[in-house]
């Protein structure tokens, strides 16, 4: 069984949205951060940079979220994607985890960034559910994730980005995101 190892809110919580998503059961491997758990030789020879979230499926292992998000897309996913399509997938979770996450959480950038990437990502949101169509895919993970960390953690004023605002809620009202993400507040 596929092991998810994490800490008490920790990224690890939208690797387990994702494998909600996909219905792939795993173990939750909870780490004790304060007390170093990820720090011990254990865990460190599955992830030598000492970071969560990682797992461990059979015999492969993998840390890094973004990686693993696409690891568990390619693997699990029940639709057969083109290379373009996959493409597109890594695009939008390399986006998440660094144009998005730095540009929101680093308070610095947030004032240049935060426009700068909301504005688009509204506009796609008013013409489709998904941010790939019709369609929720792991790039709505990705995305999705760091979007609903915005109002959980931030409290920003979301409201000149009004279909964020409901893409955020439509993600947080996902059975796999209330298990996940939505269980961590």
């Amino acid at each position: 069984m596929l092991k998810l190892y994490g800490g008490a809110r920790s990224r690890a919580a939208i690797i387990q949205w994702y494998l909600e998503e996909l219905e792939v059961p795993y173990e939750f491997v909870l780490l004790d951060m304060k007390a170093g758990e990820h720090l011990q030789s254990e865990f460190l020879k599955i992830n030598p940079m000492g970071k969560v979230p990682a797992i461990v499926d059979g015999d492969f292992q993998l840390w890094e979220s973004g990686a693993i998000l696409l690891y568990l897309a390619e693997k699990y996913a029940k639709t057969a994607y083109s290379v373009e399509e996959k493409a597109i997938f890594t695009q939008w979770v390399l986006f998440a985890n660094s144009s998005l996450g730095t540009g929101i959480f680093i308070e610095a950038n947030r004032e240049r960034e935060m426009p700068r990437l909301l504005t688009p990502l509204n506009e796609i949101l008013t013409k489709q559910p998904f941010l790939l169509g019709n369609d929720f895919t792991v790039a709505d993970v990705a995305v999705g994730s760091i979007l609903s960390y915005i109002p959980i953690m931030l409290k920003l004023d979301l409201s000149a980005y009004p279909a964020i605002v409901n893409y955020i809620q439509s993600m947080s009202e996902r059975p796999a995101f209330q298990k996940s993400i939505g269980g961590s507040k």
